[in-house]
């Protein structure tokens, strides 16, 4: 039978099992409702010369734990060599969107259900979140298109104002998520000014800045930055803008701004930039780009051409719906390019094109495209992951603009139940292992074995193993201390899915 598996090692703990539900697709979702929901304790550091390894599969294994002792016993395998000596970049952490959607969604359930899903994904006993991105004003996963300013030639923006979207979807969940991680930390990014203040006067289509309200629209996003800290919500990063490239080529039919890199260069450097440095918000930073990795690293580099801009702009946040069509090395030039800046992926999900069904609960193949493209992307740099949206509905939405997608958690608020996808337990495999701060350090990979390694802050080394293979394989792990000749085995029989490993050091 064709299965893959993904593998953790980590300390055991007691669980709240899953209660597995089969809708056909060749896996099973998680059941939540008011009364029960999975999940996985809080771990304490393995005993020296232990470990754990937590595993999820097609066949319903959830973050199932086992443990075992380091040996030198020769096992056939592949094998995978971690050297803690050779390091890359440090980690921003994991999470995903609070976007109108979602809050529908997750406010459709009883309170009692409403906490479970909060807790699933922030929580110590749930999949440890510690990014949470928000639109500045609409999306397209909004019941309708809007902004926080609708009052045309308003320079002095005496009309801005919060949305009722804000203070019911919005604001009352991040607040909560954030009471149940202090740690958590929110990206804000807008996908388009007001529309008068653009050209074409539209959400959609080719739309841009006039520049005469280039500094209005600093200081609108400014008052975004004092309303939400004013409701005890700051604000890690700003982004440049939402997919600006959208607008540029037509392709999208939902809220979009272009910026041709001319444009944004100098607005950044002569408006947001010296504006935001100038306000209480002077520690939240500017992520730019937040678009596609085929458009890294000649976009950036033309950005960056203005030593001003440079200056202002600290991470490069990046899409993935065109990972598979441009090649990873991308990432790497531009690291290579600009080692000061951070790379962060700031928005996925699986949009289906077309006949595809938008939500197909229990796929164990779109969890699998996460992984690949997770252990991808980490392994080139890429220091951050936020998933799209918390939630979304049976139908994947609400969206205006009909651009449904999938999600990690399904709500169905008829019965009262969510149901967490092969997705969720796929991005708590890293989420929950990798804290904020630890380190990528370097690991071999086999033909049909793509691992990843990191050395956390606690001086744990954690590691991230996908079989793609269709059959079983053993896997053999050796530590650094293999490089002086006192080497530690850890082998076990990967099961055709995923894995992750942690240690004591």
């Amino acid at each position: 039978m064709y299965r893959r598996v993904l593998a953790f090692a980590f300390v055991a703990g007691v669980c709240h099992s899953c209660i597995p539900r089969d809708f056909g697709s060749g896996s099973v979702v998680c059941v939540c409702n008011s009364t029960h929901c999975d999940f996985t304790p809080k771990l304490n550091t393995p005993n020296e010369g232990t470990f754990l390894h937590y595993v999820s599969s097609k066949a319903g294994q959830r973050l199932s734990p086992s443990d075992g002792t380091f040996s030198n016993e020769t096992i056939e395998g592949a094998s995978l060599i971690v050297n803690k000596n050779k390091k890359y970049q440090t980690m921003h952490g994991f999470g995903g969107a609070f976007t109108d959607s979602a809050g529908i969604n997750i406010k459709g359930l009883r309170p009692a259900a409403q906490e479970f899903l909060l807790q699933s994904y922030f929580g110590k006993n749930g999949s440890e979140y510690n990014l949470g991105r928000t639109p500045i004003g609409g999306t397209d996963f909004s019941l309708r298109p809007y902004e926080l300013d609708d009052h045309e030639n308003d320079y002095e923006l005496k009309y801005f104002s919060l949305t009722q979207e804000d203070y019911i979807y919005k604001i009352p969940l991040m607040q909560r998520a954030l009471e149940i991680n202090p740690e958590l930390k929110f990206l804000a990014a807008a996908w388009s000014a007001p529309p008068w203040m653009k050209v074409d006067n539209r959400y959609v289509g080719y739309g841009h800045l006039q520049q005469k309200y280039y500094q209005t629209y600093a200081n609108y996003l400014i008052k975004f930055l004092d309303a939400y800290k004013s409701h005890g919500l700051k604000m890690w990063t700003i982004s440049t803008g939402n997919e600006p490239n959208d607008a540029i080529l037509e392709i999208k039919s939902f809220n979009s701004m272009g910026w041709t890199f001319e444009e944004l260069s100098q607005w950044v450097a002569n408006n947001l930039g010296p504006t935001l440095k100038a306000s209480q918000h002077n520690e939240t930073i500017i992520i730019g780009l937040d678009d596609q990795r085929c458009f890294v690293p000649w976009y950036i580099s033309k950005i960056f051409e203005n030593e001003k801009v440079r200056s202002y702009v600290s991470g490069i946040g990046l899409h993935w719906y065109t990972d598979e069509y441009f090649p990873p090395i991308l990432l790497d030039w531009t690291h290579d390019q600009f080692p000061d800046k951070f790379l962060i992926t700031t928005e996925s999900c699986v949009v289906p094109f077309l006949d595809y069904n938008k939500v197909v609960l229990g796929s164990w193949e779109r969890a699998e495209y996460y992984i690949l493209y997770m252990i991808q992307n980490i392994n080139h740099w890429v220091s951050g992951w936020v998933d799209w949206n918390l939630a979304l509905n049976m139908e994947g939405g609400p969206n205006w603009a009909k651009n449904a997608a999938d999600a990690a958690i399904i709500v169905n608020a008829e019965k009262d139940e969510f149901y967490k996808q092969p997705i969720f337990y796929a991005i708590a495999h890293f989420s929950k292992f990798i804290p904020r701060g630890s380190t990528r350090v370097d690991i071999t990979n086999h033909n049909d074995i793509k691992a990843m390694a990191f050395t956390t802050p606690e001086n744990e080394t954690v590691t991230i193993v996908y079989n793609t293979y269709v059959n079983d394989n053993y896997v053999l792990i050796e530590d650094d201390i293999y490089y002086e000749n006192l080497m530690k085995r850890n082998g076990f029989l990967l099961q055709s899915e995923y894995a992750t490993e942690r240690e004591h050091q």
